[in-house]
């Protein structure tokens, strides 16, 4: 097992189609102990009691607002004193608006800016003085293709910048705390079946989207999984401020 022994927090990882239960589910079966964190508290307890059991005690599930700090803190504090450790934090929660540039409020931008990059932030500050303490430390977090052709299927201009400051932070906290033993990676996925996709596709989209990726396939969430286990295992021990595309060469650069 991959992750024995180990403790991982991922953010946004209630929704039953989604990328962060995919990736809370894969962990469990590595052997790590997961805490749910979500913005729907009683999700976040169904879905942490929906895991595989490990040794070592019970999975979480605890409701959090990504995008307020003190919800942060306090989700953190609460998975310390469950588990005694973070070994790996998962910046997986994040939301999207499919609406163009000039249509953009000064509130929709806020809005998916705070989720998606205030609340990388603001997690990412809860656990790392945890992991800093310990020397040692895993952190993956969620950009998107988005951020890199700038622009998507489903995510507007904003939703791009947002995704692009993932980048830009991840990057300047695996400089940063790098001699602190903790490494800071993202993942880019590409066009990936969930909840936020369900039913959005026409015959005629996927055909054309399917023209441009030479696997030939939509992505799933498991495929996006794999990635989060890999970052998070000992097998990526070496690496740090690395972005990996899961995107079937949509984008090839």
């Amino acid at each position: 097992m991959l992750l024995r022994g180990k403790t991982a927090v991922i953010s946004g990882a209630a929704s039953p189609r989604g990328i962060g239960l995919s990736t809370a589910r894969r962990f469990a079966a590595e052997g790590a102990r997961v805490a749910i964190l979500d913005i729907d508290g009683t999700a976040a307890e169904a879905a942490s009691k929906s895991l595989e059991a490990v040794s070592g005690g019970p999975h979480l599930g605890l409701g959090c607002d990504v995008a307020d700090r003190e919800s942060c803190m306090k989700a953190i504090d609460d998975v310390v004193a469950a588990f005694g450790q973070i070994d790996i934090l998962i910046n997986n929660a994040g939301i999207t608006q499919p609406v163009k540039l000039l249509e953009i409020t000064p509130a929709d931008w806020e809005r998916i800016q705070d989720v998606n990059l205030k609340g990388v932030l603001f997690l990412s500050q809860a656990v790392i003085p945890h992991m800093r303490s310990r020397k040692s430390g895993s952190i993956a977090c969620m950009s998107s293709v988005s951020a890199q052709r700038g622009g998507g299927i489903f995510g507007g201009p904003h939703y791009s910048a947002a995704k692009a400051g993932v980048l830009g932070l991840a990057k300047a906290m695996a400089r940063e705390f790098g001699p602190d033993g903790i490494r800071v990676n993202c993942v880019t996925p590409g066009l990936i079946g969930t909840d936020i996709t369900a039913g959005k596709l026409t015959a005629e989209m996927k055909a054309k989207i399917l023209e441009g990726i030479p696997l030939g396939r939509l992505g799933q969430a498991d495929d996006v999984a794999g990635i989060y286990t890999f970052l998070a295992s000992d097998l990526s021990a070496y690496v740090t401020g690395a972005v990996i595309d899961v995107n079937g060469g949509m984008l090839i650069h």
